[in-house]
């Protein structure tokens, strides 16, 4: 039966029997069953029973382009027509693929000197892993292969990328994190600051403490450092603005590469082309995917520095070939839809209107900063986050996690908006081509939104 009393449709029965949902609740889908959508346009989705909805999410951080863009089509159909498939093994290559490369090395927020391809965020943060022990390797580093993330970083559901990953859902029952992997501390002040800390203070002692950490490990023992400019998953967190140069200190101090993890913030997103130039951050390597290809296609990269490339090369001559790469990576769609995107962001300037947005976009959050059931609001670029508290001053969670933040998405799903609940956290993402009329629309419903989530959580007993 769906969420609505209503039998369930042909599809949703359908799908309960078939399909395994990431992140979905199993049992409770067996219910309900799933929200089927059947087509898309411009920042819109319209579901089976032809509904029109507000997509508040890009999908999932990714259609920054929205849907049903006739050039990125185009392009697509054009490629699948000249040479819908190979590869990049055993030195060889084509067009896109050199295309993209050269135009990612022409606008990273770093000196870029090798692109290495995946299909996937998860596939690209597992290879910087690799990258980073292959590296410390042909240094002769043996040891120097502990990865330090961070408690509520997002980086993936690979073995590896999700021991990266500080959230307790993609541990639990799955034998995570494996050996190696540290999480230093979360870079929310809001949350995390202590009773008198400045902002300042507050970054001083996250440096403070991932540095004792390196001390603690070993700084022979300990390879990188891997974060998001702005945790996604993890809520929306954008650090204070002094974090990112007291942790590069560190990381400098100690030898350690500073993985940039851009799946979610890279391509415009934040205001910038990259969260890293957005937030001062200066990475030695880069991941990307999502808006790489406007989720058009599966596609994402690495992007690394000289002094990696040149060691990783040589350490293949040694060894007699570079062991890593997969049968997908920089499929010719995938590089070729980039090039368009890539394409489409300059000369349309993604980045200059979503700068223009970014104050409206943050203006609408903060309308409802004050409301008894928000906590925070926070935001970069176009994305951002409301997270809900029983008390703002406190900054106090709620008895049963999770609850209200879900409470509140179908609120606004009732009224034609997909938002996702990240516990507590509302997060926002529309597509990057929305248009201050279309922001109205998405954020038009949450007062009464919230007002309902509000009252509802009283009845409960959810609001202490």
């Amino acid at each position: 039966m769906a969420m609505d009393g209503a039998p369930l449709t042909n599809a949703q029965a359908r799908d309960v029997e078939a399909l395994l949902h990431p992140y979905t609740n199993g049992v409770q889908h067996r219910k309900v069953g799933p929200h089927v959508i059947e087509a898309g346009e411009g920042v819109y989705v319209y579901d089976e029973s032809g509904k029109r909805f507000v997509e508040g999410m890009a999908g999932l951080w990714c259609a920054g382009l929205g849907f049903g863009d006739k050039e990125l089509i185009e392009a697509a159909r054009e490629q699948m027509g000249k040479l819908p498939y190979y590869h990049l093994f055993g030195g060889r290559s084509f067009e896109p693929a050199i295309e993209l490369a050269e135009k990612i090395k022409e606008i990273a927020p770093f000196e870029v000197s090798k692109i290495i391809y995946q299909s996937s965020g998860s596939e690209a943060n597992d290879t910087q892993v690799k990258l980073a022990w292959y590296y410390n390797n042909a240094r002769g580093k043996t040891e120097k292969k502990k990865i330090i993330s961070r408690i509520r970083g997002y980086h993936g559901v690979t073995i590896v990328s999700a021991s990266l990953t500080g959230l307790p859902y993609n541990h639990k029952k799955f034998d995570l994190p494996v050996s190696g992997i540290l999480h230093a501390g979360t870079p929310h002040y809001w949350r995390e600051g202590r009773d008198g800390e400045s902002e300042d203070e507050f970054t001083t002692r996250l440096a403070a403490e991932l540095e004792e950490m390196i001390l603690r490990e070993g700084p022979d023992t300990v390879a990188a450092f891997i974060a998001e400019p702005v945790m996604g998953a993890g809520g929306v967190i954008t650090p204070p603005a002094s974090y990112f140069a007291k942790i590069a200190a560190v990381t400098k101090k100690y030898d350690m590469l500073f993985i940039d993890d851009e799946v979610i913030c890279g391509f415009g997103r934040t205001g910038n082309w990259f969260g890293a130039t957005t937030f001062g951050m200066e990475p030695t390597s880069m991941s990307m995917a999502k808006q790489l290809t406007a989720a058009y296609a599966p596609l994402s990269a690495v992007a690394i520095n000289r002094d990696m490339a040149e060691a990783i090369e040589a350490q293949s001559g040694e060894v007699g070939t570079f062991g890593h790469g997969f049968t997908y990576g920089g499929h010719p769609l995938g590089c070729a839809i980039g090039v368009k995107t890539l394409e489409i962001y300059q000369r349309r300037d993604i980045v200059g209107h979503v700068r223009k947005l970014a104050p409206v976009f943050r203006a609408h959050l903060d309308r409802h900063a004050e409301h008894p059931l928000v906590g925070e609001a926070r935001a970069a670029g176009l994305m951002g986050g409301l997270e809900l508290s029983p008390d703002k001053a406190s900054a106090a969670t709620f008895r049963e996690p999770g609850k209200v933040g879900i409470y509140l998405m179908n609120e606004m799903l009732k009224h034609g908006v997909i938002l996702r609940a990240i516990g507590d956290t509302l997060a926002f993402c529309p597509p990057m081509v929305i248009t201050e009329a279309e922001l109205e629309e998405l954020f038009a419903p949450l007062g009464a939104a919230l007002d309902a989530t509000h009252a509802w959580a009283k009845a409960e007993g959810h609001m202490g």
